[in-house]
This record gives structure tokens, C-alpha cells and sequence, in this order.
């Protein structure tokens, strides 16, 4: 298991095959997905998918989604990370994009502002990165919130599969 960084109440790790009932409780509650377009999962095979996409992406650009572990508990909260995307979205590609995402009884305490200043830190100081960029539902008040409150600055709105979206950069 490759711990990537902790905070004082995380650590932050790579997902692992023995994330998948954690996974599956994440990706198949609809509220968590209400503003992704509600693109729920209805088997654990689904989620052993997922972790296999990320641990992938992890191999094909040495980063991706990690999982997020309380350090207390030792249990799994949910994911954060950078992903590297290829495909465009809007007019970029070949950027490292900013996400978490949290089990749902993990809301409102502060772990997605947390595991995304750490995942930050690591685009900056470890991969050297230029710019991290994200996107947010515009509907979507949490989201929004945490992504400025971590320093990354509203660009513009733009269409993203049928959804207005908010655009954000963070630079060096």
C-alpha cells in the first residue's frame, strides 16, 4: 500500500482492491451522484471497475483518484486526488484535474477542503505542476464552496455534457 500524504486526520492512499464494499457504498448512493449526473453503480463487480480505472490511471500517469482514510478509524471516507485527463473538456486536455468525493455520512467536516489542500500540495510540490484545474456543477453549493475555499479561482461557465458547469484554475 503506497501512502501518498496524511494530514493531521488523513491519510491519503492509493484505492485498493479492499476498498470495494467502501466504493460501493460511495458510487451507488444517488445523492452523492446527484450532481454527476446521477451515473449510480448497482454491483460491487461495478465497483471493482472502478478501483481497477483509477489503479490504471495510477500506472498509465502516475497519478489518479486516492483513497481518503480517517486516521482514527482507519476506515474509508471517500476519494481524492488528481486524475490526468486526456480527453478535452472545455478547450483543454492533458491536465491534472482536481476531485474528491466523500460517503455521504463523511459530509460537512471539512475532509474534502482538507484532502484537497493535500492533493494540491502534491500536484505542486511532487509533480511539479504548472496549473490544477477542476469543475463543479454550477448547482452544485458544496463543491463550489470547497474549491474556492482551497484557492483555486472561478474561470468561467461553460456546457459540460448537457450540464452548466463552473470552470476553475489554480496556478503555481
Amino acid at each position: 500500500m503506497k501512502i501518498v500524504t496524511e494530514t493531521e486526520r488523513l491519510i491519503i492512499r492509493e484505492i485498493l482492491l479492499q476498498d470495494v464494499d467502501a466504493m460501493f457504498e460511495l458510487q451507488a448512493d444517488p445523492e452523492v451522484h446527484r450532481f454527476l449526473g446521477n451515473k449510480t453503480i448497482a454491483t460491487k463487480d461495478e465497483a471493482v471497475s472502478i478501483i481497477d480505472f483509477i489503479r490504471k490511471q495510477y500506472a498509465d500517469y502516475g497519478v489518479g483518484r486516492w483513497a481518503i482514510i480517517d486516521r482514527s478509524s482507519n476506515g474509508f471516507l471517500g476519494w481524492t486526488g488528481l486524475e490526468f485527463v486526456v480527453k478535452e473538456t472545455n478547450k483543454h486536455k492533458d491536465y491534472y484535474d482536481l476531485g474528491y468525493r466523500l460517503i455521504r455520512r463523511f459530509w460537512g467536516q471539512g475532509i474534502a477542503t482538507e484532502s484537497a489542500l493535500a492533493s494540491l500540495d502534491y500536484a505542486f510540490d511532487k509533480l511539479q505542476a504548472r496549473e490544477v484545474y477542476a469543475i463543479a456543477d454550477c448547482k452544485n453549493d458544496g463543491s463550489n464552496s470547497v474549491l474556492k475555499k482551497v484557492g483555486l479561482k472561478f474561470i468561467e461557465t461553460f456546457d459540460h455534457e448537457g450540464v452548466v458547469h463552473n470552470w476553475y484554475e489554480v496556478k503555481r
